[in-house]
């Protein structure tokens, strides 16, 4: 294939771990991946992170630079007999005199348990180095065995500054790149397209390419591109998380923990994340009046009341309106003073149910539905609260065993606000 024909983001990929671009943090000169990959001493890793990182470029880089036969297979389309042909190869010493294959597994999330099963003795001896490739969390999603003899490098969305760079190369590189083109681009642009990439520098790339392609040139011969026509040639921005992937958990969580942390600013942030990549909206209600219980409680019981409406709202009414009601009530579970004091109470009770010899309930508060039960002393001495000053009497509930234990500990907030 003709090398126009090839698109910019795979012909600007880099061909050498010195050309490689970004993830400093495990590819930096002192850092081991680095070293291994320069002295051609790999062991099995699975490179994990977000589309458009370097994953695969970072397994063409070692394809280059390694002496051992290099495979490439995609779990999409690969099966056992696959794996097979290759370990046949592997051992074929006139084909193969090392007796080992690198072999990179793009996306081996996808890989089931026999094929992921079918890799692990030659992962073990030592006749594959696998390289497999993942956007989702491999301690999930691949076999914990294969895990176990592998290092796990995690890859993160590249800098903006990274993307920047990658750009700058493709324009002015003239082999590869847009070289050839006389391209007139700002700065603040180039930002622009990164930082509408997401850190997915594929998507850069391709924006790049498309805005110099459909461009006419000026009456000097020049593409000019301004920010008006990159934002018409970029895809629109990806969501940084797959609903139905791992990232999801990520970014309830850092919802929960936004509204347990009183943060309304983030709260909003997370939730707009979430409501971008298309979650269910009565998951995310669902979440709220958990946190409105579990971390507001009695310091503020309203909280439950405001978060169970908009449950209740939401299912009625959906998207898009729903979004006002999801922001409605976990602002209110935000701002709200916390007290986790009835959640920690009946966590404690439950444990002591499972786990200790409780004793029996006092006679004196048991039902006596029936004549003749009082006879064995059902509900015999039981005191009418309402009967006296307050309300309130003195009278033993728990059962003997249990006299003394403290379950509900009102916390600070809820003391300062009972007393005010």
């Amino acid at each position: 294939m003709e090398q126009k024909n090839i698109p910019l983001a795979y012909r600007m990929c880099p061909m050498s771990i010195d050309e490689y671009v970004g993830q400093e943090h495990i590819l930096g000169k002192d850092k081991m991946l680095y070293r291994l990959i320069k002295a051609d001493r790999l062991s099995s890793i699975i490179l994990w992170g977000p589309p458009g990182c370097g994953k695969t470029s970072l397994a063409r880089v070692i394809a280059k630079s390694t002496k051992n036969n290099f495979k490439k297979l995609n779990a999409v389309a690969a099966g056992v007999s696959d794996i097979k042909n290759i370990i046949e190869e592997t051992k074929n010493l006139l084909l193969n005199p090392s007796g080992k294959t690198v072999l990179f597994i793009d996306e081996i999330h996808r890989f089931n348990k026999l094929q992921q099963d079918a890799l692990l003795p030659y992962v073990e001896d030592g006749t594959l180095i696998l390289i497999g490739a993942t956007t989702e969390n491999p301690y999930f999603s691949v076999n914990k065995a294969l895990i176990s003899r592998s290092t796990v490098f995690k890859l993160e969305p590249l800098k903006i500054s990274d993307v920047i760079s990658v750009l700058k190369n493709a324009l002015s590189d003239k082999e590869k790149g847009l070289g050839n083109y006389e391209i007139k681009i700002k700065d603040d642009t180039l930002e622009y397209i990164a930082e509408l990439a997401g850190g997915d520098v594929r998507v850069a790339l391709n924006a790049l390419e498309i805005a110099t392609l459909t461009t006419d040139m000026n009456v000097d011969g020049v593409i000019e591109i301004t920010k008006e026509i990159a934002s018409e040639c970029i895809q629109k921005k990806k969501a940084q998380f797959d609903k139905n992937g791992d990232s999801h958990y990520d970014n309830i969580s850092a919802f929960i923990k936004s509204m347990r942390g009183s943060d309304a600013d983030a709260v909003l942030f997370y939730l707009a994340r979430a409501l971008y990549a298309g979650e269910d909206p009565m998951f995310l209600a669902r979440r709220i009046v958990i946190c409105a219980s579990e971390d507001v409680g009695m310091a503020n019981s309203n909280a439950l009341v405001v978060a169970n409406a908009a449950l209740q709202a939401i299912h009625q009414i959906g998207m898009p309106e729903a979004r006002i009601l999801l922001a409605h009530a976990a602002t209110y579970v935000a701002r709200s003073p916390k007290s986790n004091a009835a959640y920690l109470g009946i966590d404690k009770a439950l444990a002591d149910v499972e786990n200790k010899d409780t004793g029996t309930i006092p006679m004196h508060i048991r039902n006596a539905p029936a004549s003749g039960m009082q006879d064995f002393g059902y509900g015999v001495g039981y005191k009418y609260p309402h009967d006296f000053p307050n309300h309130e009497v003195e009278q033993q509930y728990l059962p003997d065993k249990m006299l003394n234990t403290k379950y509900y500990v009102p916390d600070e907030t809820e003391e300062k606000l009972k007393n005010e």
